[in-house]
């Protein structure tokens, strides 16, 4: 073989070497029976990714211990309408956190005029404030899916303004000429489904919209029950989102299912029910509490097609089945649960999934 005949091998190897590092798991990988032999229940998982995953989700420190006693937030700060029930020294050890946990670089001025601290012309403010009351809201109305454990805003955030994994609906669909002019939303292996061909946005319908999640039927005649009368194309959008929700939370499909019987609730794992609540909590997220704040961010912080961006599965839990491995992070934060006064602020419309549609009012 000539030397340009052994270039040419190198770099048809070189090449594979690279499509294969990027796109297979070298082994070797576990797998850990959860059924009866020969059902195939069993999860896969990858040690070298596990090493991975486990680094990224450490807790931060807690800065300190806050003095619950003395006087009150809203007694000694201006303008404070939300945390105003807390201590001073708790209200300080929240701001103190949540800068680490949401702007470690930009610091207090991420959310806060500089010259005025109360002042609420800086659109994050009044952002934080309207987050805040959706934590709340989590951790009191939603302990079907995020159980005694909860959520902070570190458990999106980890220290980026924007968490890492959000959606916002795509604009347009880029199609390729003649029959595939228009691809219907897939066909252009997109990330959200796995880099699979499915439908890359299955989330407005299902994680903004309220959809049925159904494609097998539970009856040998599809006519013989209304929701079994899916069609091909309905199947891929919900096939696009299981396979967000596995990558999302790192597991395979036998991790909320039966493999012999899918569509059985009551052969499925008891992690079926909790990421059930976990899809009407996030449409609880992005309905009431995401989408009324459009008027609120800017149009850099929107989508391509102007809506804002909102939370699908990978948000909280980012490759792991519970977010931070189920470190109950929120027992050093107990502000960010619902106390009684909070629960009264949310029974005013705050956070009950109320009629909340104008969130430039400043008195959130």
């Amino acid at each position: 073989m000539n030397t340009n005949g052994t270039l040419k091998v190198a770099l048809v190897t070189g090449a594979l070497a690279v499509f294969l590092a990027g796109c297979w798991e070298r082994p070797p990988t576990e797998a850990k029976q959860q059924g009866f032999r020969g059902t195939g229940m069993e999860e896969v998982k990858n040690p070298r990714m596990e090493k991975e995953l486990v680094a990224l989700n450490q807790l931060p420190e807690v800065p300190w211990e806050p003095d619950t006693t003395g006087p009150r937030a809203r007694d000694v700060y201006e303008n404070v309408q939300v945390l105003g029930h807390l201590s001073e020294d708790q209200f300080n050890r929240l701001m103190a956190s949540i800068t680490e946990w949401i702007s470690p670089e930009e610091g207090c001025n991420y959310c806060h005029n500089p010259e005025n601290l109360a002042d609420d012309s800086v659109y994050t403010k009044v952002v934080a404030r309207r987050m805040i009351q959706m934590t709340w809201t989590i951790n009191s109305n939603w302990k079907q899916h995020v159980g005694n454990t909860g959520v902070t805003c570190y458990t999106c955030h980890r220290g980026n303004a924007v968490p890492e994994y959000v959606w916002s609906t795509e604009d347009g669909d880029p199609g390729a000429g003649g029959f595939a002019a228009s691809r219907q939303g897939q066909n252009i292996a997109g990330e959200n489904v796995g880099l699979t061909s499915l439908p890359r946005d299955p989330f407005t319908k299902y994680l903004s919209g309220d959809e049925n999640i159904r494609v097998q039927g539970a009856t040998a005649l599809p006519a013989a029950w209304p929701m079994d009368t899916k069609d091909t194309k309905e199947s891929e959008w919900n096939y696009g989102l299981m396979m967000h929700m596995s990558t999302g939370l790192g597991e395979n499909c036998t991790y909320c299912h039966n493999s012999r019987a899918f569509s059985s609730w009551e052969q499925s794992p008891p992690a079926r029910v909790t990421a059930w609540h976990g899809i009407r909590m996030a449409r609880t997220i992005n309905n009431t509490y995401m989408d009324p704040l459009e008027p609120v961010f800017p149009d850099n912080r929107k989508g391509p097609a102007g809506d804002v961006l909102k939370a699908n599965c990978a948000t909280c839990h980012q490759g792991v089945n519970k977010p931070l491995y189920g470190q109950p992070m929120l027992d050093d934060y107990p502000e960010l649960r619902a106390s009684r006064e909070v629960t009264r602020v949310i029974g005013r419309g705050f956070g009950d999934g109320g009629n909340m549609r104008d969130c430039s009012r400043l008195y959130l």
